[in-house]
């Protein structure tokens, strides 16, 4: 496991909404047609001059952003030039907070990891490793604040398969449904109806009725894959795509409106 939390203060007056962004960055491959997933396929493997550049226009747009979940992040392989990337984006965009967990090790060739960016200092951070046939999933739990109005930020990488998928959202349902205020974001690797089609994690979280927009393929929007999913207590505007071509899927971001007794726990104490 590899991880960090820089050290910072709270806020001295924490806001009543948050700005969220979930981004899956396909490790710094800009991908913009079928094909390249073919012709950049080498770029999994090895490095490339381009990518830190890319690091670093996505950093620019992460900058905007309280927190960020990441997906197909590399924690400082070779194929990233050893450049540990949850590392480099918090430290561009200006993160204090930031959290890296290993999910599928390669060695000296690839750490393939999940990532969170976060503003505001966690009280706590969990690292889950989902069920599946193949390992490698993985959800990172982060709380800020205390007792039971904290605010609890899920970022998870799904399976490609359904039975895979079935077996990832049980387990998180068990997570959420004591909880409150919850988020779960990332890469979940399902449409919204799938999702609604599984009862149990959609009882656990009391999902809201807001549809995410269309991901996935970045250059052709076909499927919404990535998502941002609220508790019921948790307000929020539009979710929203970004037009930013990075890799094979587009970053989605929400702000959510946080109720008094949410943000209570996360002042100064």
């Amino acid at each position: 496991m590899t991880s960090s939390l820089a050290e910072a203060r709270w806020p001295k007056h924490p806001t009543d909404h948050l700005r969220l962004l979930t981004f899956n960055l396909q490790v710094g491959i800009q991908t913009s047609a079928y094909h390249h997933y073919l012709t950049r396929s080498w770029q999994h493997l090895l490095p490339h001059r381009g990518r830190l550049k890319r690091l670093e226009m996505m950093s620019e747009v992460m900058g905007r952003f309280d927190i960020v979940g990441l997906q197909e992040v590399d924690g400082g392989s070779f194929r990233s030039g050893r450049v540990n990337q949850v590392e480099y984006l918090a430290s561009h965009a200006g993160f204090p907070h930031h959290y890296q967990q290993l999910n599928r090790n390669l060695g000296q060739m690839a750490q393939h990891s999940n990532g969170l960016l976060s503003r505001l200092r966690p009280a706590r951070i969990e690292e889950h490793r989902l069920p599946g046939t193949l390992p490698g999933r993985g959800a990172i739990h982060a709380r800020f604040g205390e007792g039971p109005d904290a605010l609890h930020v899920f970022v998870a990488h799904l399976a490609l398969s359904h039975r895979g998928r079935v077996r990832q959202l049980n387990y998180l349902s068990e997570l959420i449904t004591p909880l409150h205020h919850v988020v779960v974001m990332g890469d979940l690797n399902c449409t919204p109806e799938q999702l609604h089609a599984h009862s149990r994690f959609r009882d656990a979280l009391s999902l809201h009725p807001v549809r995410p927009p269309l991901s996935y393929p970045s250059w052709q929007p076909r499927r919404a894959l990535d998502h941002i999913l609220l508790s019921n207590s948790l307000q929020a505007d539009e979710v929203k795509v970004l037009d930013h071509l990075f890799s094979d899927h587009l970053p989605i971001a929400v702000d959510i409106h946080l109720p008094e007794a949410c943000r209570a726990t996360l002042a100064p104490r």
